[in-house]
Order: structure tokens, then C-alpha cells, then sequence
């Protein structure tokens, strides 16, 4: 058995993304984070490689923001 768990609680992830368990759950519902729900009580869990890609494409979406909106220091522009 691998040393890494297959699938994560929202929990996990919010620990990983230090952020809130409220917050993994609002990206799961929107659909930007990959989750699947099991059990009969409906808990989410979110495979390791999904948060990984989820991480990546963060990653590649900050890139293009910054490309696109230059940070300008408006102490040089006087």
C-alpha cells in the first residue's frame, strides 16, 4: 500500500491549501475542484492527483493574471 492516501477528505485538502474547509467545499460544488461523494451520508472526497492538477492550473491561471495585469508601483510613476 502506497505511503499517500488515493483520496482525501475536504479536510485534507483544506489542510494542504491551508484554507478553510468551507472554502474546499465551495470549489468542490462549483465544480472547480474534482470531488466525488460516497457513502450514505454524502461525504466529498477528492483524489490526490485532482488536487494536484487543481494546483497546477491555480499555478497557470496566477500566471496569466499577472501577465496580463502588470503589477505597476505607483511610487515610479511620479
Amino acid at each position: 500500500m502506497p505511503g499517500s492516501p488515493r483520496f482525501l477528505t475536504l479536510a485534507d485538502v483544506a489542510e494542504v491549501l491551508n484554507t478553510s474547509s468551507a472554502q474546499v467545499y465551495a470549489l468542490v460544488r462549483r465544480g472547480d475542484l474534482p470531488a466525488i461523494k460516497i457513502g450514505g451520508r454524502g461525504q466529498w472526497r477528492v483524489e490526490a492527483s485532482q488536487l494536484e492538477e487543481f494546483i497546477q492550473r491555480m499555478y497557470a491561471e496566477t500566471r496569466d493574471f499577472v501577465d496580463t495585469h502588470p503589477f505597476v508601483d505607483a511610487d515610479q510613476e511620479s
